[in-house]
């Protein structure tokens, strides 16, 4: 075989062996991005996302330091809950304002049975409600006893910017406001001194 030939031969079967390099690797990495791709949602589902829990799984709340007048703001399935504290002239200030709020009883199902009562609360002292206007989605705003022009009547409670809905310091939404229903109550129970779950059921009658 000529010496030209010979070499040209040679340099075939070494690109043909780098050419076969090439195509193993590809196909090995492709493989193992395929595997990979499969394993996904089998990992998702061992090791729920930060995104699940907080649109599903129940959120625990340590109101321990919370002091009267004062709130905190969590999220449970994408939604601003509130646990505000109330002192005894804030629940007192409740039983004068039936007769100016659209559900003063709470006939409304916007609360566990167990909330059903004239806080609409467990424990009376910790009020649990969702942080949305039943009117059209906006977010209230906390508006003590001494703001100013929200009427006479005004005894502290949740003022909604959006369309001028006024809630009372247990959710009870005032007559002639947009809004057709009280702040919605979440299921919530009690683990003990200072924690809040909030997403399950309370066994509380």
């Amino acid at each position: 075989m000529p010496a030209d030939a010979a070499d040209a031969a040679d340099e075939a079967g070494v690109v043909n062996i780098e050419r076969r390099r090439f195509l193993t690797s590809a196909a090995t990495v492709v493989g193992g991005a395929g595997l990979v791709a499969a394993a996904t949602p089998f990992v998702s589902a061992w090791l729920p996302s930060e995104r699940s829990r907080a649109f599903g799984a129940p959120v625990e709340v340590d109101v321990s330091g919370l002091q009267p007048g004062q709130r905190i703001t969590t999220a449970w399935r994408g939604r601003p809950v509130w646990i505000f504290r109330r002192d005894q002239t804030m629940l007192d200030d409740l039983a004068t304002l039936n007769d100016l709020v659209k559900d003063p009883d709470s006939q409304e199902p916007q609360q566990p049975a167990y909330a059903s009562n004239e806080s609409r609360a467990i424990n009376p002292e910790y009020f649990v409600v969702v942080g949305v206007c039943t009117h059209l989605g906006c977010s209230p705003s906390y508006a003590a006893r001494e703001a100013p022009n929200l009427g006479e009547d005004w005894k502290g409670g949740f003022f909604c910017p959006c369309h001028f809905s006024r809630f009372d310091l247990a959710g009870r939404v005032y007559k002639g406001a947009p809004a057709p229903r009280n702040l919605v109550v979440p299921p919530h129970r009690y683990l003990g001194m200072g924690r809040i779950l909030i997403g399950e059921d309370s066994d509380a009658a």
